[in-house]
């Protein structure tokens, strides 16, 4: 049997890997001309950048990590975490409730007091469910929390309303922090918070690209780059014929990793129901800015900007910090992501404005000199979040049971259209392969 695996980033190749290893035929196909999807890493003036945002090795899922740091070998070293948010100027511990001792006296008086409400209210039974995001963030973190931190950053991040984003997909991820920590945090006792991240790792040469090419070796003859699918069609025997336009590679078994905004104009007779589905899933892309300077860059891992007015990037990494071989030596280099969508100011802007940008609001933070920059370069990746709106799961599921109906399995990311992690993507290719062997 031949599986035909539509998609060559971590989901698909993760796919293909174990396929092989259980003795099915597996094709790639991938319309990029490398692999890699969102984890593709590239390598200029000596500078190595992840180039669908910063990613690092962790997980809570002890299978998954140890699958992952088996597979990527000896190419791998671990970090321990320094990671704060920037606030008022000032360098704050993260999780921000784990470093309300940093905030100024009013600031962590109102971040204190109002997590101390919500748990009376709380007790009292008085505290009402949340009918979105927004409402979501004020009854776990209470007012203070979420109106210095929580509401600004994740708006900025989702580029989208937090009270007009669904909560079904957060709650039970990021869990209420324990009353104890908020008052060791406040009183300044260190406490850790986040921990299955406190200590990660990365690869030493390659970039997060160099975990893609280490799960790919066995099957990496079996991905075909720059094969742009264009129509998926079934033969009378129920096969899958799966086209580019010029060639069509037969298959008795499809899966898809893409999303599904690719994949259904590729399907014959999609209803007019399921394509409004489709296009009323949102979703994010990404710019990364990405910065290399002639000195080492600042001790941190990355840091969270909920600032407006420093620029539009949310998140800012530091990727010489995570190994010694992806920067010259004595150099740093720095990565700030920017979320945006088709038609807002950041999709008009060019890459030389947007580097001005990051530029200048990184200098305002002490983090990068102008003068200082030997190499910035810009990438854009279209599909990079998934937002969970307050049509979501109507919309999604629609999609989905359509999908099915054409007898093609579902992984990954974007195919699913679910905010997965990779640890994620790696977990449900796990669960994927223990119902086919079941099946």
């Amino acid at each position: 049997m031949t599986t035909a695996i539509l998609g060559g980033g971590l989901t698909g190749l993760t796919l293909a890997r174990l396929l092989h290893e259980e003795g099915e035929e597996v094709i790639v196909l991938e319309k990029e001309d490398a692999i890699g999807g969102l984890c593709r890493s590239q390598t200029e003036d000596g500078f190595t950048f992840d180039i669908g945002g910063s990613h690092i090795i962790f997980s809570r899922d002890e299978e998954v990590l140890a699958w992952m740091k088996d597979v990527i070998g000896e190419n791998q070293d671990n970090r321990d975490r320094n990671t704060k948010i920037f606030y008022k100027g000032s360098y704050v511990k993260y999780p921000f409730e784990n470093g309300l001792s940093q905030l100024p006296e009013e600031d962590r008086f109102f971040c204190i007091n109002e997590f101390v409400r919500m748990l009376i209210e709380a007790e009292k039974g008085t505290l009402p469910a949340p009918l979105n995001f927004r409402d979501w963030i004020y009854v776990t973190f209470g007012k203070g929390i979420a109106e210095c931190y929580m509401v600004p950053y994740n708006e900025k991040i989702w580029n989208y309303p937090a009270d007009q984003m669904s909560y079904h997909w957060v709650d039970g991820r990021i869990p209420r922090p324990p009353v104890e920590d908020i008052i060791r945090s406040a009183i300044g006792i260190e406490t850790e918070g986040y921990t299955h991240q406190s200590v990660f790792s990365y690869p030493v040469t390659g970039g997060i690209e160099a975990l893609i090419a280490a799960i790919a070796r066995p099957v990496r003859s079996r991905v075909r780059t720059g094969f742009s699918v264009t129509s998926v069609a079934r033969d009378e025997d129920g096969s899958f014929l799966i086209s580019d336009g010029s060639e069509t590679i037969r298959a008795e078994r499809c899966i898809s990793t893409i999303p599904p905004q690719h994949l259904l104009p590729c399907l014959a007779a999609v209803p007019g129901g399921v394509m409004n589905a489709c296009e009323g899933l949102r979703y994010n892309s990404l710019a990364c800015v990405c910065l290399g300077t002639r000195s080492n860059s600042a001790p941190y891992s990355w840091l969270y900007v909920p600032q407006k007015e420093l620029g539009m990037f949310n998140r800012i990494s530091f990727p010489s910090n995570y190994s010694t071989e992806v920067a010259p030596d004595g150099c740093g280099s720095v990565l700030a992501e920017i979320t945006y969508n088709e038609g807002d100011a950041v999709s008009a802007m060019e890459d030389d404005e947007l580097i001005r940008h990051t530029v200048a609001g990184l200098s305002e933070m002490g983090l990068v000199s102008p003068s200082d920059v030997v190499h910035a370069s810009v990438f854009r990746q279209k599909f990079a979040y998934v937002v969970y709106d307050l049509c979501y799961q109507d919309n999604v599921a629609i999609v989905r049971d359509f999908i099915d109906g054409k007898g093609i399995a579902q992984v990954g990311r974007f195919a699913e259209f679910e905010y997965l992690n990779m640890d994620g993507c790696i977990r449900h290719v796990f669960d994927f392969m223990k119902t086919y062997r079941k099946g």
